[in-house]
């Protein structure tokens, strides 16, 4: 069977690899990957914009299914697009995205359908925006309505922040925007929620907690993410019900009445305040560096999951995990979030030699002559399976620092809340 997985980060190479485990693939083609995915698969670099092209060449070399990895080429369509040529797709249509590409899609689904979340206002200019926060607690938190990379949130302690981030957001720095949100601050711990389904039910895919702050303690700038780990500490029956049955059904309640059906990953970013889940957003994708956190617990091979999904059949497989704890730690570019230096050579790279248990995901890479380069901002995922989480960090933090890489960064408090010192 050939698979192509469209994306290049450390997410699609992490999907890249578990797929790669299973007998029933022939070959896997990147859209257009990194250097790892390099190592396992046929890097095609296509524009992921021009969906003709790629829906050419998969016709052309008879790629059996597609795994859109990031959200950009899901709340464009894609999957819509290739389905009408009869190309098996994972990933949810275009509709169904919204509840990623829309922040306000998502907020007024949750007004409709009781789904407890933040309250919030809708805002079309800086004028009114800026009139709302006179009567305003802080902090409070203002969003870009459209895609962001994961950036697009200030949680803005102060007038003068708050009115930083609508002059950012107004002044098109993630895009035209027409709307933003600002919406209450929640008082309690984030956790990522993360199903899978196949249009028709669902199943579990495992929690996690992402550090999206670049600076140790949770401070600084938000970035796409600066590690994880999984299981979250937050995680028990009680809580999980309370998810599935005032956030997840509800959800999937309102898209049937858009005549939408759900296939493919659902990520809910929640607030957990005294075991009460409100949702913070939605992903319709695996989250990065989520994904590279969780999949390598996965003991059920991925394609026969992925597969049973889209020939709406999820209810025949049995998901089953590794007990362990997991932990990943993403290292960065110098100067990520903000301006960085690309094409760097990673010295030293051939003392990454891991051992049971030990991964390495590439996001921001290419090889070029046989040596890595980082041209992203993040650009290596370290992740390690272990009884406990302190282990498996200690094991992450001695290949870092074996690396050495000194055009890079990395967050030494990945896990802090879950390991005790």
């Amino acid at each position: 069977m050939k698979v192509g997985i469209i994306g290049s980060g450390g997410r699609e190479h992490s999907i890249c690899q578990m797929i790669k485990n299973s007998k029933k693939i022939n070959e896997i083609f990147c859209f257009p990957g990194n250097a790892g995915t390099e190592d396992i698969a046929r890097n095609i670099d296509l524009d992921l914009d021009n969906f003709e092209n790629i829906k050419k060449f998969i016709l052309e070399n008879e790629i059996d299914l597609i795994v859109v990895g990031p959200e950009n080429p899901l709340v464009n369509g894609l999957v819509d697009y290739l389905e009408k040529y009869k190309i098996k797709v994972f990933g949810p249509n275009k509709v169904a995205s919204q509840l990623e590409g829309s922040k306000i899609f998502t907020k007024k689904l949750c007004q409709k359908f009781n789904i407890p979340t933040a309250n919030f206002g809708i805002f079309k200019n800086k004028s009114d925006s800026k009139q709302f926060l006179k009567k305003s607690n802080y902090p409070i938190v203002i969003k870009a309505d459209n895609l962001a990379s994961g950036k697009g949130v200030y949680i803005c302690n102060n007038e003068n922040e708050a009115h930083s981030a609508i002059e950012e957001i107004f002044d098109g720095k993630f895009g035209k925007a027409e709307n933003l949100l600002i919406e209450e601050f929640l008082d309690g711990e984030e956790m990522s929620f993360f199903t899978i389904h196949d249009g028709k039910i669902f199943k579990n895919f495992g929690t996690a907690q992402d550090h999206k702050r670049v600076l140790e303690g949770d401070q600084g700038k938000n970035t796409g993410g600066m590690g994880a780990y999984s299981p979250s500490r937050l995680i028990n029956n009680d809580l999980e019900k309370k998810i599935i049955n005032k956030i997840i059904n509800p959800t999937l309640k309102g898209l049937t009445e858009l005549g939408c059906s759900y296939k493919g990953f659902l990520y809910a970013g929640l607030m957990i305040v005294k075991n009460e889940p409100y949702l913070i957003e939605y992903n319709v994708r695996m989250g990065d560096p989520e994904c590279q956190t969780i999949l390598p617990k996965l003991k059920t091979n991925l394609i026969d999951i992925l597969i049973a999904c889209c020939e709406n059949k999820l209810h025949k497989i049995d998901i089953e995990w590794y007990d362990k704890k997991s932990l990943c730690i993403v290292l960065c570019s110098n100067g990520y979030p903000d301006k960085y230096q690309k094409n760097v050579k990673i010295k030293n790279f051939d003392q990454t030699k891991l051992k049971k248990n030990e991964f390495l995901f590439h996001a921001g890479t290419v090889k070029q002559n046989g040596e890595i380069y980082a041209i992203g901002g993040r650009v290596l995922n370290y992740v390690c399976l272990s009884e406990d989480f302190k282990t498996a960090k200690e094991n992450i933090i001695n290949r870092l620092t074996k690396l050495n890489w000194v055009n890079g960064f990395y967050r030494k408090d990945i896990g802090y809340k879950v390991i005790k010192q």
